[in-house]
């Protein structure tokens, strides 16, 4: 799938930073200052290494890209300048989700980090520090989102319900992500069988009691699915209006997050999925990954939302389905009920060992293989599913429930390692791909 019905794409991924060692380390601003000055002088935007919440990591974006062979040349020449710049350094990254050993990470003290962590507790924002996420992005029709009322009614009414299938259909996604992007089984060293990530950054008053945002899931958990335009953007205003009364139970003056430009849908920037204000719909519950996975995820939702799109379906719940199904202009997909408790509980326990997540992610696969050369074949190998976290189990002798500093420092360095392979790889073939076009083009 070369193009993206006329629709950008793009990317942002989160890294821990580490020392040749494998040891967390706390140098990003020194790392940023470098991948800042290497980009001026490639004429690549400088903008495209960000800070993140704790001093041990950062972020790589991309820019907004029009297919997917853009979307991955930008972003393995991002990564290439980046591990570049670590290396003058002695830093490399490390791309999975969650850094395999003990962390107290260090915070900074930016206004809206600081807010954040008063409004959910310090203990649980900690779990931000230790966590990387990957985050997508799928372009709606330009002036379809407004910041202040999360939804223009002035823009075109098919524009608008572009919005609401889109929003619902990356909300029946969130079980795939959850389930094949797993990365890192281990956790401040222990490996309990859950997806750690989710587990520990969304939270579940069942799974993860102790998660990030397990009391407040209104900001930070999945959302139902929006029926009408009017009840999308009134699940805004009360995603918005949970986040300031959590302000007011924490003590923190709504000034504050008013003179940091709060506004409506910066009240909701971290929900697995979520309407950014940059006028896309954002996907935020992918694992931190290889690029190899990294680029398959983003193809399988690309393909996703492109026939959404191009064949005009309405994306609809309906109650008693498991699995996506087309029907006509419809595309029926799982109830909530079932997405986010059954399908929810499978896929951050068992994973693709169990058989009904594996319908759902069979179906998920056959609705979006409408083109011969998709870009997702990396996700399925011999018949099953292939996550990162078991290949890494895999390498254990039998199940494991923790690591050693050793083991772990290990299991840190072989995955800049592999990181390292890969974009190498990537790049290598992406050239080689460039080239063949060309010449079939006679360029």
């Amino acid at each position: 799938m070369e193009t993206l019905e006329n629709r950008c794409v793009g990317l942002e991924q989160e890294f821990f930073l580490v020392d040749e060692d494998g040891v967390l380390s706390n140098r990003a601003d020194e790392f940023l200052a470098r991948c800042w000055e290497a980009a001026k002088t490639a004429g690549r935007d400088p903008k495209s290494y960000a800070p993140e919440c704790a001093r041990s990591m950062v972020e790589i974006n991309t820019p907004p890209v029009y297919s997917l062979a853009e979307l991955s040349r930008e972003y393995l020449t991002s990564l290439e300048l980046a591990l570049d710049a670590g290396r003058e350094l002695g830093l490399r990254l490390y791309p999975l989700a969650t850094y395999p050993l003990r962390v107290d990470p260090a915070i900074r003290d930016e206004i809206h980090y600081q807010i954040q962590a008063r409004a959910v507790g310090h203990e649980r924002f900690l779990h931000a520090g230790r966590c990387a996420g990957v985050h997508l992005h799928l372009e709606v029709a330009k002036g379809t989102v407004d910041p202040q009322t999360a939804l223009s009614y002035d823009s075109e009414k098919d524009a608008r319900e572009e919005l609401l299938n889109l929003y619902n259909l990356t909300t029946a996604f969130d079980a795939t992500l959850i389930a094949l992007t797993r990365s890192c089984p281990f956790y401040e060293g222990i490996a309990d069988g859950t997806a750690a990530r989710t587990a520990l950054y969304r939270g579940d008053p069942d799974l993860a009691p102790q998660g990030l945002y397990t009391r407040l899931q209104e900001v930070g958990g999945l959302l139902p699915y929006a029926i009408s335009i009017e009840e999308l953007v009134e699940q805004q205003f009360a995603r918005y209006h949970a986040w300031l009364e959590a302000l007011d139970r924490a003590g923190v003056e709504r000034r504050l997050f008013f003179e940091m430009g709060g506004s409506l849908l910066e009240a909701s920037s971290w929900n697995p999925v979520r309407i950014n204000r940059q006028g896309t719909v954002e996907l935020r519950g992918i694992d931190s990954n290889y690029p190899e996975m990294v680029l398959a995820i983003s193809a399988l939702v690309s393909a996703a939302a492109d026939r959404v799109r191009r064949e005009r379906l309405i994306v609809l719940p309906r109650e008693d389905l498991q699995v996506f199904e087309v029907a006509e202009d419809a595309l029926f997909v799982p109830d909530f009920e079932y997405l986010n408790g059954e399908l929810f509980n499978a896929a951050i326990t068992e994973g693709t060992e169990s058989p009904e997540v594996v319908s759902y992610l069979d179906s998920v696969l056959r609705f979006s293989s409408t083109d011969a050369e998709s870009g997702f074949e990396a996700l399925k190998s011999g018949g099953r599913y292939r996550t990162t976290e078991a290949g890494i189990l895999r390498d254990f002798a039998s199940p494991v429930s923790s690591i050693s500093e050793e083991r772990g420092l290990e299991l840190v360095r072989e995955a800049c390692d592999e990181l390292e392979k890969q974009v190498i790889s990537l790049r290598r073939g992406s050239k080689a791909t460039e080239a063949a076009r060309a010449g079939a083009n006679g360029d």
